[in-house]
């Protein structure tokens, strides 16, 4: 046994490994020793691999499974842990990768337990030379590939694109919760240069075709790693949100930051020109405890800044639009990436905070080609449909259809604004000479009239008129905005239930 043991953990051979190395990658065994707490990995299926005895019966050759899986901890708790050796054939089908992948699925669903994903390569697949070897070819199915997103609603699940990842790899890295590349050492592709080629779609390099500048700028992976450590920490860092299933609420944290901490550099960052804009972020890490705000989704949607924190130690879900690309116009983009979140956050009983300056939908050609209505209607109703405790702040502005997420429709919640809370169906700027066309036609004096009328309006526009008819709860000095949102979390808390979300989560 512990020869044949011996004979796994030589992987593909001192070559291969030497050229995984070249690579600037890391082994199988390798990445499982640094993702996982030191000892804990306990494998299944080490022996699994093709064997080529004499004709006495003795073992002559034998080639490991190209997927190595089973139990690890991290930071303590347990989960699934499963990866591709990349050594062994590329990652691909011909060696008894199957059973092993599906059964690590399997577990991680009826264990209930997260599961992290090493992908390098196409994970399953199998490539042409499989039909010689079969002696056919066979129908496409994706077996067990219900197990897969069974799991979506059972555990987290966190995929890791840490080389060239094709065809069901790929699918592998999309339907997970979360997914991050490695940059220069890792792409992402439906199918590879080669085929890409033979389909008349052009000469192109893996790097071309699938680099994580690309999938972390549309969407298909949330985010990028500069290395293959900084990916693991990343992977760690967002299972410390989220509880172990869905069984369970959020794990808490121990805090040391003061909730009742003020912020006098509040007072000062919006600006009054409704023009000018400020750095959303800023605010973000203000409220949140200090370094807790861990953004998914930097490169992609980026007029909506989407991520994890925490309250006083309490895990929630974040979102705020950003004044900085677009004037934090919801884009389709944004749009489905806010989905994203609320569908985790209602999976995983995550009570969601909203920091709104959102002008509206952005507007032009280019919205009306992306579809944006569709997708922004999309957005509102995850987040009428997300099951968990909600809050609002708005910091600035609050216009149109997508500035009525300021309200979880059907529910009753929190919701304040600064000072500097501006609303309406439309920007008093941009429907002025509109709605008062036939006046303006009638004088002489157009700019000037225009500036009266304006003037007149802006008289109405302050936000504590809105709070004498409690169209606006409250107004809130914005130093104290900390220890509103530590108040509501732990209000938030006491209301959290592991009851089942309305609708799976989406990949």
């Amino acid at each position: 046994m512990r020869a044949r043991e011996a004979l796994a953990f030589q992987m593909g051979g001192e070559d291969k490994v030497a050229r995984q190395h070249e690579f600037n990658k890391l082994t199988i065994r390798e990445r499982i020793d640094e993702i996982s707490d030191e000892g804990s990995f306990h494998e299944i299926g080490t022996l699994a691999g093709v064997s080529e005895y004499d004709d006495e019966g003795d073992l002559k050759t034998f080639t490991p499974s190209n997927f190595v899986f089973g139990t690890a901890e991290i930071d303590s708790r347990p989960v699934i842990l499963s990866g591709d050796d990349f050594t062994v054939r590329g990652g691909s089908a011909d060696a008894s990768i199957a059973g092993k992948r599906l059964r690590a699925e399997g577990l991680a669903v009826e264990l209930r337990l997260p599961h992290i994903r090493l992908v390098d390569g196409m994970g399953g697949g199998g490539s042409v030379k499989t039909i010689e070897m079969a002696g056919r070819t066979y129908i496409p199915q994706v077996a067990g590939w219900e197990t897969v997103v069974t799991q979506l609603r059972v555990a987290p699940s966190v995929s890791l694109a840490l080389g060239s990842v094709a065809g069901i790899g790929a699918a592998r890295v999309a339907t997970a919760h979360y997914s991050v590349i490695v940059r220069d050492s890792a792409q992402m592709m439906i199918a590879g240069p080669a085929l890409v080629d033979w389909a008349s779609q052009g000469n192109v390099s893996k790097e071309e075709l699938g680099s994580s500048k690309i999938h972390t700028r549309n969407g298909a992976i949330d985010d990028e790693a500069g290395s293959e450590t900084q990916a693991f920490e990343m992977a760690k860092r967002f299972l410390s949100y989220l509880p172990s299933s869905v069984d369970e609420l959020p794990p808490l944290t121990e805090s040391d930051d003061d909730p009742n901490r003020s912020d006098p550099a509040l007072l000062e960052i919006v600006p009054k020109d409704p023009r000018k804009v400020y750095k959303m972020h800023t605010i973000v890490e203000s409220v949140c405890d200090q370094g807790s705000f861990f953004e998914i989704g930097r490169r992609w949607g980026r007029s909506i800044i989407t991520g994890l924190a925490r309250l006083d130690g309490i895990p929630v879900a974040i979102f705020a639009e950003n004044p900085r690309v677009y004037g934090g116009a919801w884009t389709a983009d944004a749009s489905r990436k806010l989905i994203r979140l609320c569908d985790l956050a209602s999976t995983f009983h995550l009570p969601i905070v909203h920091l709104e300056d959102c002008p509206g939908f952005l507007i032009g050609p280019q919205s009306e080609e992306e579809a944006t209505i569709r997708y922004g209607s999309a957005a509102l109703a995850a987040l009428g449909q997300a099951n968990v405790p909600f809050c609002c702040v708005v910091i600035r502005k609050a216009f149109g259809v997508a500035g009525a997420a300021n309200h979880k429709p059907g529910a009753h919640h929190l919701r304040a604004a600064w000072p500097s809370g501006d609303w309406g169906s439309l920007p008093i700027e941009g429907g002025i000479e509109v709605a008062y066309k036939a006046e303006l036609a009638e004088v002489d004096d157009y700019d000037e009239h225009l500036a009266r009328i304006t003037e007149r309006l802006n008289r109405l526009r302050s936000p504590f008129r809105s709070a004498e008819y409690f169209e606006i709860e409250e107004i809130i000095d914005p130093q104290n905005t900390r220890s509103y949102l530590c108040h509501w979390a732990r209000l938030a808390r006491k209301a959290s239930r592991t009851d089942a979300p309305a609708f799976w989560y989406r990949p």
